[in-house]
């Protein structure tokens, strides 16, 4: 063993501060005393969950076994700006414009939402026709939604289809 590493092992062996192993910054039995660091963000003043966009109506859920048939194995959402662009439509709509339903509004934009996730990445945009709601258009027009993967509530993954404005 050459001078410099038995200096080395005696100051370790002096040196309370530093374990036989240098893992620990300080002496066996100390740690339990050492206070957690304080969170560099500060207290959480309020949280708004996954479940409670749901519960306020800021997100709206997908059937499970749409979502399923579509392509995805996790649970997908809109947000309510998505919902009212591309999937509402009442009867009036469809007397005023064209026939169409919400169900066949709400399979495009998950389909179209699956079939972009497939070129992969976690955050992708998507583009998708639609009629335009509200007016006298009977023609679909190209519109915009990303689609993100992300931690939910409890960690595990969930989809969440977006205007491309939205975070």
């Amino acid at each position: 063993m050459s001078d410099h590493t038995e200096d080395l092992l005696a100051r370790i062996d002096d040196d309370l501060s530093v374990s036989l192993d240098a893992m620990r910054s300080v002496p066996a039995g100390l740690a339990d005393s050492v206070p957690e660091p304080a969170n560099p963000f500060g207290t959480v003043i309020d949280a708004y969950s996954r479940a409670d966009a749901i519960a306020d109506g800021m997100l709206r859920e997908v059937p499970e076994g749409l979502a399923r048939e579509a392509g995805f194995r996790v649970p997908v959402a809109l947000t309510s700006a998505v919902w009212e662009d591309c999937v509402a439509w009442s009867d009036e709509d469809s007397a005023r414009q064209t026939p169409q339903d919400e169900d066949g509004r709400l399979w495009d934009v998950v389909f179209m939402s699956a079939q972009a996730a497939r070129r992969g990445g976690s955050d992708v945009l998507v583009s998708l026709y639609r009629v335009p709601r509200g007016g006298r258009a009977r023609a679909p027009r190209l519109v915009n939604v990303r689609c993100v993967i992300g931690p939910g509530d409890t960690g595990a993954p969930v989809i969440t289809i977006m205007q491309p404005d939205e975070d």
